[in-house]
């Protein structure tokens, strides 16, 4: 993680150190402050005493419960434009596998923040309600891209069923992820979704398990 300015007794930033302005410093800081806290017993004040402030973490983030999810609205943009850019000859679920693999595309660096980050959505049940409509954004945006293929409306029951399967697949790839220390997650995401484009009649190897 960056180093963070210190922060005196009285909560006043030490002189000599410059302030934490860029948006992946203030994660990590809130991250690991969520981690050794806990969510619920950490405000934003105390993320502003790590030499941030107040109005920088607002600037950012609308409440204490975006924080954990980063740069999700971005994140769906760039989701959409990978749809936007696939070619109309690939088949439909392969086309949602690529666009679940980019979206998921983490440096090694990030991969330990990200793993505390999805550990943090998935078993706080402070976030559920804000992750409820996370959730619902991110089937959107593959609902509209199968909607688009299929010439049909992103309420029809396909497109909503292909939107609920696939958050399903990748919510079952992270959880798995997180309990074991020996798999990456995009191949786990990989192997679930080319399980979907077989319509799970002839499940990849392993996938039972995913040994």
């Amino acid at each position: 993680m960056s180093a963070h300015p210190e922060v005196a007794t009285d909560g006043a930033r030490r002189p000599g150190r410059r302030p934490v302005t860029s948006r992946t410093e203030i994660e990590h800081i809130a991250l690991d402050l969520f981690t050794r806290r806990g969510f619920d017993s950490t405000t934003v004040d105390d993320i502003a005493a790590a030499g941030i402030g107040r109005r920088t973490v607002f600037r950012y983030y609308a409440s204490k419960n975006d924080i954990p999810w980063g740069a999700f609205d971005e994140q769906l943009q760039r989701m959409r434009a990978t749809f936007a850019a696939l070619p109309p000859a690939v088949p439909l679920m392969a086309g949602v596998r690529a666009a679940v693999l980019d979206f998921n595309d983490v440096p090694v660096a990030e991969q330990p923040w990200h793993r505390r980050r999805l550990r943090l959505i998935l078993d706080t049940p402070t976030l559920q309600a804000h992750s409820t409509l996370r959730y619902a954004a991110w089937r959107d945006v593959v609902a509209d891209y199968v909607a688009g293929r299929l010439d049909l409306s992103r309420d029809d029951l396909l497109p909503q069923t292909i939107g609920h399967a696939s958050l399903g697949a990748a919510l079952a790839a992270y959880e798995r992820w997180l309990g074991h220390d020996d798999g990456e997650l995009r191949e786990l995401l990989d192997t679930v979704f080319r399980a979907l484009e077989s319509g799970l009649a002839a499940p990849a190897r392993g996938i039972a398990g995913i040994d």
